[in-house]
């Protein structure tokens, strides 16, 4: 089984001034990520606004990722649904299109039972596509606990977690408990993760800043603890709002500060308050002005 490896970037969907999916801008972004050496790409996430989008335009969004990087990295397909059987379409999807995998959140809806998650994944297993199950208790209603992941690791297409719980001491716990491959999935852990075993990060503000993202966890993974402290404190206050419910309108401003605008969010995201531009123009700056490699260019 494939191992989801470095730093995938949970890549958002391009809109234009009048919110339809502008697809040449995906494909651009697409591009310009993978010259900046990034190991893997997410789209139909939450970062990719995957709610908003018409059956046909998700499915366009995951065939344009795939056909952009002509297989130079691996493609991860976010796979949530509101019910299994929706959830199990859009991973059978994905393996048609040729994707290496799918990120996998458990039921969404409402607060399951335990053996309801198991055959949530169970129904998704059968598709015979590698996984990576998703963990955001913040967002919905289940925590994949270290426990539970360890009954869910019995699936053969299960290979990894992200994990968005917060919790470093997660990380520990899950290797400890299970076969999974763990990767972070938040970004103002972007260095403990790997400092602790993590083998990936499914990151936000690497949209923005993806050479810098790159190197934070390389170095990290590498046990350069000193180098990796200066260029994460630089970074975690643009991090920090990959955290907040309104890290889509965030990702897609800094973006637009690093000279790669992809328009606006859709509703019923709306614009944020100008002082919350300006703030994260603010730690845009501090990241930059002090860290300037990996300039993003303007197509």
């Amino acid at each position: 089984m494939p191992k989801f490896e470095g730093v995938y970037v949970a890549i958002v969907t391009p809109f234009t001034a009048t919110f339809d999916v502008d697809y040449k801008r995906l494909t651009e972004l697409c591009d310009w990520l993978i010259t900046q050496d990034v190991n893997g790409l997410v789209p139909t996430g939450s970062l990719g606004e995957y709610a908003t989008l018409t059956n046909e335009e998700r499915a366009k969004v995951v065939h344009t990722v795939i056909e952009a990087t002509a297989g130079r990295v691996p493609v991860v397909v976010g796979s949530a649904a509101p019910s299994t059987k929706q959830a199990a379409e859009w991973v059978r999807h994905a393996k048609d299109s040729g994707a290496a995998g799918v990120m996998a959140l458990p039921p969404i809806q409402y607060r399951p039972l335990e053996h309801e998650v198991i055959a949530h994944y169970e129904a998704l297993n059968e598709v015979g596509l590698p996984m990576i199950a998703y963990n955001n208790p913040h967002d919905y209603k289940v925590d994949l606990t270290p426990q539970l992941l360890a009954k869910l690791s019995r699936l053969e297409h299960l290979v990894a977690v992200k994990e968005f719980s917060g919790d470093i001491r997660r990380v520990h716990d899950i290797l400890e408990y299970t076969d999974l491959d763990v990767m972070i999935g938040v970004d103002d852990l972007a260095m403990e993760g790997p400092l602790m075993g993590a083998v990936g990060w499914i990151s936000g503000v690497p949209n923005a800043l993806p050479k810098e993202g790159v190197e934070l966890f390389n170095l990290a993974r590498q046990g350069k603890v000193q180098e990796a402290t200066t260029l994460y404190r630089r970074l975690l206050p643009l991090f920090h709002y990959d955290a907040s419910p309104q890290l889509v309108q965030s990702i897609k401003y800094m973006m637009e500060l690093a000279g790669f605008p992809v328009g606006p969010t859709r509703p019923p995201r709306l614009p944020l308050p100008e002082a919350e531009y300006e703030a994260i123009q603010r730690a845009f700056e501090h990241a930059v002005n002090r860290h300037p490699a990996g300039e993003a260019k303007s197509s």
